[in-house]
């Protein structure tokens, strides 16, 4: 028998999902839990679950038998974020044994639910999206030790006709800038020299509060906050990027040399259809400041191919713009019909081998753009954050300030624990996706 208090969690999914976890580990410690490293040490075992992807929910419920399959009874099991937004009490039909669903807009009410659940409730729901909160809490069990994570604005008021957000998140919630700055302060005295801010909108914030700044001012505020070195920020929408959050970044080199900028599509017929709110001209615009800008910029973005109605011409198009922008990388995906979106019911459906076709003209054509683009900087000293490191191979594995990942060797063979240090590092090799250099010198 598992002692009562324990838990594992398992999360899927974006950078939101990943720190929503880390709230929902924080308030289980405070109230008493014990976190543990495998499902069958666990008494409360939760999966935090991404609904992005096709058969998403399929997924989950392979993954919820599993569970009961492989640890028996005796367990309590817990389904949190997008999925059980999606799908509701559905779940406790489907999968029985499962005692608590609940959505990333209901995590405020985690305490509450928990009571519920020690009560021996088995059917314990938080699936409410008609919130002004945010999840902003103290309480957060941060997992990396140098680069901390803040939601500064959840939910999507967007209707982009691919997507399943809105219904699972919830409406556009902005923190007040006062908490904002108040926990990067408090990330900053921690030790922590990256933040991370995150939304699925992040430049369409907007303070609640009467000092009502926009994201670009907030950009500029934490970047001045004491003892941070890096600030990153995504995800990014095209029609609310606008000229003074390149400004912002021009004016001080905290804020990383780095925006995530998805376009979805290089055609303005299909941008129309999925109602992204902007034409291939004016996502260029936006291009265009980051371009000009007083420093260089690394730009990356998201490709769906195959939405439907997309002819040849239309992903053409798109190939297009990838000639003309010159990403340093992309996401790309086959479009995958999702619940509650305008998209399910669109004619002109494209084929899934010709879905697959389109990807692999995408992904090669990128691959060969990040070649060229990362060969040039070879001979290049960056600075890195060292993150990782690789026995194996004996390297140290760094960030640079436009997000290139930098595998490194050290001067000094038995050099101490680098982890979280800043290090000059020379690039002497390159591939599609990463860099190798050789460091000597503390930044």
């Amino acid at each position: 028998m598992v002692p009562a208090k324990t838990f594992y969690i398992e999360t899927f999914g974006c950078q939101m999902n990943a720190h929503d976890s880390e709230k929902v580990i924080g308030t289980l410690i405070a109230r008493g839990y014990t976190r543990v490293e495998t499902p069958e040490a666990a008494h409360l075992v939760l999966y935090n679950t991404c609904s992005i992807r096709d058969r998403a929910e399929q997924k989950v419920f392979t993954r919820l038998g599993n569970f009961k399959r492989d640890l028996g009874n005796g367990k309590v099991f817990g389904v949190l974020g997008c999925v059980a937004q999606q799908e509701g009490e559905r779940i406790f039909e489907r999968a029985p044994h499962v005692s608590l669903v609940a959505g990333s807009a209901s995590y405020t009410r985690l305490p509450e639910m928990l009571v519920q659940l020690e009560a021996g409730n088995r059917r314990v729901t938080g699936l409410k999206l008609e919130t002004n909160e945010t999840f902003d809490t103290p309480l957060v069990r941060r997992d990396n030790p140098h680069r901390a994570y803040i939601t500064i604005i959840e939910g999507c008021d967007k209707s982009c006709a691919y997507c399943v957000v809105p219904f699972t998140r919830g409406p556009e919630r902005s923190r007040t800038s006062e908490s904002v700055m108040a926990e990067a302060r408090r990330l900053a005295d921690q030790g922590f020299g990256e933040i991370q801010l995150l939304g699925q909108n992040v430049n369409s914030y907007r303070d609640p509060s009467a000092a009502a700044w926009d994201f670009a001012t907030l950009l500029a505020r934490v970047a001045e906050v004491t003892g941070i070195r890096r600030v990153r920020y995504t995800t990014s929408h095209p029609r609310d990027f606008v000229k003074a959050i390149v400004e912002a970044m021009d004016r001080n080199p905290v804020l990383c040399d780095h925006v995530h900028l998805p376009v979805q599509s290089g055609s303005t017929r299909i941008l129309g259809a999925m109602d992204r709110l902007y034409t291939r001209d004016e996502y260029l615009a936006r291009i265009e400041l980051l371009k000009t800008a007083k420093r260089p910029y690394s730009i990356t973005t998201d490709i769906i191919v195959g939405f439907p109605g997309e002819t040849e011409e239309d992903f053409q198009q798109t190939l297009d713009l990838l000639d003309r922008v010159q990403f340093d990388a992309l996401f790309s995906f086959k479009y995958s019909p999702r619940p509650n979106t305008a998209a399910l019911a669109m004619p002109d459906a494209v084929p899934d081998e010709e879905k697959q076709r389109r990807l692999a003209i995408v992904q090669e054509k990128q691959r060969s753009i990040q070649i060229r683009r990362n060969a040039e900087r070879i001979g290049a000293v960056e600075e890195v954050l060292v993150e990782g490191r690789n026995q194996a191979l004996g390297q140290w594995i760094g960030r640079t300030t436009d997000n290139h990942i930098l595998n490194f060797t050290h001067s000094d063979p038995a050099a101490e624990n680098l982890l979280g240090r800043y290090l000059a590092v020379r690039v002497t090799r390159s591939g599609p996706n990463s860099l190798v250099g050789e460091s000597t010198s503390v930044v």
